[in-house]
């Protein structure tokens, strides 16, 4: 049999939040915007592939709350985070003006700040908040669904205008 492994949870905790950093970076920040010093990420172009788009945008907004509650983040933080990403997958799900808000709210960007701005993180997170968890997993989850029924509707509907439907 060989030796034990020992797992250092400070290197799994930097290994996190360099994933975290790579999601946001992606999401909110990945391109500039030529003549300017403004960046965008995939969030945005995200969104206009209907349906998918946005459901995907938010699950991998999910992810990053997630990850924040599993490093033992407090609930209040958590609950500021999961505010963000409420607003950003409901905001964002809007034809155009939610594109547009998803390039500037960035949502995924203001969380890891978030998850930075407590410094250490504390020592006993072997517990993760499951309720919060589970709740926010729902509502997500339902948020989804939403945006997924609302999108086939809205094709429909628009289908339908152009006598294709």
């Amino acid at each position: 049999m060989g030796e034990p492994v020992v797992v250092d949870f400070d290197d799994v905790d930097d290994e996190v939040m360099q994933r975290l950093r790579t999601v946001s970076f992606y999401l909110d920040n990945a391109f500039e915007i030529p003549g300017t010093n403004y960046r965008i990420g995939l969030d945005p172009f995200l969104g206009l592939i209907p349906g998918v788009g946005d459901a995907t945008g938010t699950a991998l907004s999910a992810y990053i709350l997630i990850e924040a509650a599993m490093l033992g983040i407090p609930r209040e933080t958590l609950i500021r985070m999961f505010g963000n990403v409420l607003l950003d997958s409901t905001v964002g799900a809007l034809p155009v003006v939610g594109d547009a808000f998803d390039a500037v709210w960035k949502a995924n960007a203001r969380n890891v700040r978030l998850i930075e701005s407590h410094g250490e993180l504390p020592a006993d997170r072997a517990e993760a908040d499951r309720r919060f968890l589970l709740g926010a997993v729902v509502v997500i989850t339902i948020l989804l669904v939403g945006i997924g029924i609302a999108t086939t509707l809205s094709v429909l509907w628009l289908l339908g205008q152009f006598g294709l439907f």
